[in-house]
């Protein structure tokens, strides 16, 4: 973060500074290094974190209240582990830091990450890119961070950190120095977005895909676009929108963004950015020529899924908006793995192979992944792992029905874990595939572990909050030697 004293957080955030009560000794070494007098005039030249065990030398602790833990309590273990000042919401008696308090510290935290953008963006160049969509956010993001990463200047987030703690949070990494800032944006719930362009409006917004994910908040599709929507109209005025030509609701954005440049992409003759001659390999990576006016050079993405291809185009959309050219980001595409875990992670020990897809799901990520299980099974003995899809509201018993039908075309043998995924069970039953049912994650690595074959080729797949990560980790290690391939 750019180094701010406490006057200027407390006036860009409306709050009021106090002063320590007590501070260890390597607060007051550093208040006097920096030459301040007063609690107004220390300095912030760390990092903003709202993690206790996150926390450095001269950094704002912001303390935020959770579900579990209150970060109004973890004060003393910021200023033991380097914090400077806390940014809180209520007055912490006793505290070893000085404080800004305000009304509301996650509030106060988009207010502050609004203000450094703004003082970055007058000071020099700088280009927000921003990214939504129902899947394939992180993966986008992590292909964007690797392809502009040779250009200098770049800060991405680490990990989905979308909502409206971890999107501020990615803000204020950004320095002087910053010239390009890849911010990923999710939304469970009208307003979402809007209230995320209002810290960071973008100057290229990216919407991938409009789908089922987090349909419980919308109500409906239509809702779901109508909320992915909210990134193109809090572009900026000379901002550019890419959006996805194949996904009809998607490319009906082109209409709201009151004068932005519009860049399209995908697979068919309309798209601006667009890939022809599409396949996938033995191995699940697809390849295909990236073509754009007239200028074509061939592609091998090195992730593995054909359903990378919308997310490979996305970021080569964005990176020839941003000047590179259409070989620079064909020979970057070949060498952009995924970064973030438990997303399309293949890895084998011997002949079997593990998919460890388990970070999120929905339908449409769900069918992409049993195809990928497909693809890179080749023949092999498919087995395909399967948690609960979460926040799909009143289609949740149809859509794993569903899904558990699609399943059954792709799998040999499908484990469902959790009464919450019983209609993933229910639906391939009934397409006449092989089913076992499991209680939870144990259970489920008991079974894997006891019938895997020799060769087997094992997908794991589930939303979060499932768990089924655990077991993409603990079958890994129970492989000593496994080989990460992508």
């Amino acid at each position: 973060m750019i180094t701010l004293t406490l006057a200027e957080i407390a006036a860009a955030t409306g709050g009021k500074v106090l002063a320590a009560a007590t501070a260890p000794p390597l607060q007051e070494e550093a208040r006097r290094s920096a030459g301040a007098t007063s609690a107004d005039a220390v300095q912030v030249t760390g990092a903003t974190v709202i993690d206790s065990r996150d926390v450095g030398a001269g950094d704002l602790f912001v303390a935020v209240p959770g579900e579990r833990v209150d970060g109004h309590d973890y004060l003393h273990a910021a200023a033991d582990r380097g914090a400077v000042a806390a940014l809180v919401s209520r007055h912490v008696p006793g505290s070893p830091v000085p404080m800004v308090l305000v009304a509301d510290a996650q509030i106060a935290l988009g207010v502050l990450a609004r203000e450094v953008l703004a003082r970055l963006r007058s000071a020099g160049e700088l280009t927000v890119v921003a990214i939504t969509g129902s899947v394939g956010k992180t993966t986008t993001k992590d292909l964007l961070a690797q392809l502009l990463t040779p250009l200098g200047g770049l800060i991405a987030p680490a990990g989905s950190f979308n909502n409206e703690l971890g999107l501020p949070l990615t803000v204020l990494r950004a320095t002087p120095s910053t010239r390009v800032l890849v911010l990923e944006m999710g939304a469970d719930a009208p307003g979402n977005l809007t209230y995320l362009t209002s810290i960071a409006p973008p100057d290229i917004a990216v919407v991938l895909a409009v789908g089922t994910a987090h349909l419980g908040g919308f109500g409906s599709v239509e809702g779901i676009a109508r909320a992915k929507a909210e990134l193109v109209q809090g572009l900026r005025p000379d901002g550019v929108a890419v959006l996805n030509a194949d996904d009809v609701r998607v490319a009906a954005m082109s209409a709201l963004s009151a004068g932005a440049q519009v860049r399209t992409f995908g697979t068919g003759p309309d798209a601006e950015v667009r890939a022809e001659e599409v396949s996938v390999d033995a191995t699940g990576r697809a390849a295909f020529t990236l073509s754009i006016d007239g200028v074509c050079a061939p592609v091998q993405v090195a992730l593995v899924g054909g359903h990378h291809v919308t997310n490979a185009l996305a970021a080569a959309a964005v990176c020839l908006t941003l000047g590179l050219s259409v070989e620079e980001v064909a020979q970057r595409l070949a060498h952009a793995g995924a970064l973030s875990p438990h997303r399309m992670h293949v890895r084998t020990w011997g002949e079997r192979t593990v998919i460890d897809d388990a970070y999120n799901a929905n339908p449409d990520s769900m069918r992409a992944a049993l195809d990928a299980l497909t693809a890179i099974a080749a023949g092999r003995r498919t087995v395909a792992v399967l948690g609960e899809m979460l926040e799909l509201g009143d289609i949740a018993e149809q859509a794993h029905e569903q899904i558990g039908a699609y399943a059954a075309e792709h799998a040999d043998m499908i484990v469902v874990v959790g009464a919450g995924a019983d209609g993933i069970a229910r639906g391939a039953r009934s397409a006449g595939a092989q089913v076992r049912t499991v209680a939870d994650v144990k259970e489920a690595e008991e079974l894997v572990v006891t019938d895997l074959g020799p060769e087997d080729v094992v997908l794991i797949k589930s939303s979060n909050s499932a768990g089924l990560a655990v077991l993409a980790d603990r079958l890994v290690a129970d492989a000593g030697d496994a080989e990460e391939l992508a």
